[in-house]
């Protein structure tokens, strides 16, 4: 049987996390996708080009001459009511900045996969999440997946997010660890995913038949009611996102949640933290449960925005935290400790809330690291500075 006709019905294959990213744009039917190719995420061009060319993705495939340009398209097709795809990583997410500010302004539901990778300089290419997490004020939905499988099933709820909401939505995935490790990965039909995901048919669009203005100089009181408006936007993610993946697992029998709690019954200790060093974490706290010590794993699917009220339950009743960011924010230290940190403030017995800058620039953190990172947060006090380990 060939490639098209096992899609129609959904089949297993052997795909990489890039590969995994461009599956999922193909069965979320965009109708425009302007990407620019970088390392690592070239791959999602090359595999989305190859669908085109075998004629099982109907979509209009710009390649301009920049991340800017890319985005300078992404909007105006978004706002005309079209359903808009791209992809990026780093340098490339960095340039993209000042669109990305205009993007969430006009709310422009555009779904962009960034594949997570060191910024210069020095120049590097190893995973490391300061790109997207530097674009945290920038008013896109920010989510960060841990596997292959959930980056295809992350893109295509992320369009269903995206649109409910009008807020442009970044699904991260840490370089080569989840980019280029290959694993079986769950393609699910066609059919399946188009009753999950509707044609997008946004109620206002830019139409030459119906003229209508975007971009234009506003006061100062209606520039305060737009972000207002944004804010708003965004405090109805967290349902949204839960919404979908709910529906997601009832219909394929896989869900992601907005924020994991993996063996926390009873735990004294969470390991906190996202994307790829999840897996690792996880095989960390199975030893450490073999060893007898009570230490579970807190996945953070959802960063913008923050789950605060779901945070809050899963840390509750634990004593210490430890925070694991593969991430540099000089001079704050770790960004999703701060984060955190801001997020339990005030809590009835709040936990201990120790940081950590683990894989910062790609480092490898082992399991045993992780264990051993657990073992001396739980025998000292906490520092309100993240603290550099390796």
């Amino acid at each position: 049987m060939d490639a098209i006709a096992k899609s129609a019905r959904g089949a297993t294959q052997l795909l990489t996390g890039n590969e995994a990213v461009a599956w999922g744009a193909r069965l979320a039917r965009p109708q425009v996708c302007p990407v620019y190719p970088i390392t690592p995420q070239t791959p999602v061009l090359e595999t989305l080009t190859a669908f085109q060319a075998e004629g099982t993705f109907d979509a209009e495939i710009i390649t301009p001459e920049s991340e800017h340009s890319v985005m300078s398209a992404c909007i105006p097709a978004s706002l005309a009511g079209t359903r808009v795809f791209t992809a990026t990583a780093s340098q490339g997410l960095l340039l993209m900045h000042e669109l990305l500010h205009y993007a969430s302004g006009a709310r422009a539901p555009i779904v962009m996969a960034n594949v997570n990778r060191t910024v210069a300089s020095p120049w590097a290419f190893w995973p490391d999440q300061t790109d997207s997490l530097a674009q945290r004020d920038t008013g896109w939905v920010q989510l960060y997946v841990e596997s292959a499988q959930e980056a295809l099933d992350s893109v295509i709820q992320a369009f269903r997010v995206a649109e409910q909401a009008l807020l442009p939505v970044m699904v991260s995935l840490d370089a080569f660890y989840v980019s280029h490790a290959m694993e079986p990965v769950d393609v699910p039909a066609q059919a399946d995913v188009d009753a999950f995901l509707p044609p997008f048919a946004p109620e206002r669009r830019l139409d030459t038949a119906q003229p209508s203005s975007w971009g234009n100089v506003v006061s100062q009181d209606m520039y305060y009611r737009h972000r207002q408006a944004i804010e708003e936007a965004m405090a109805r993610v967290p349902a949204l996102l839960a919404q979908a993946d709910g529906d997601w697992q009832r219909r394929f029998g896989r869900g992601w949640g907005v924020v994991e709690r993996y063996r926390c019954d009873g735990a004294q200790a969470v390991v906190v933290t996202m994307g790829s060093m999840c897996g690792t974490a996880r095989v960390a706290v199975d030893d450490m449960r073999e060893a007898g010590l009570p230490v579970g794993l807190v996945k953070v699917r959802l960063f913008r925005p923050l789950p605060v009220a779901a945070l809050r339950a899963a840390c509750a009743g634990v004593r210490d935290v430890v925070v694991l960011d593969r991430n540099h924010s000089p001079g704050a230290g770790g960004v999703l400790h701060q984060e955190l940190r801001a997020a339990l403030y005030g809590t009835t017995n709040a936990p201990r809330i120790h940081g950590l800058l683990a894989g910062v620039g790609g480092v490898n953190v082992p399991p045993r690291k992780i264990a051993e990172f657990v073992r001396e947060a739980r025998d000292s006090e906490p520092r309100p500075e993240s603290v550099w380990v390796r």
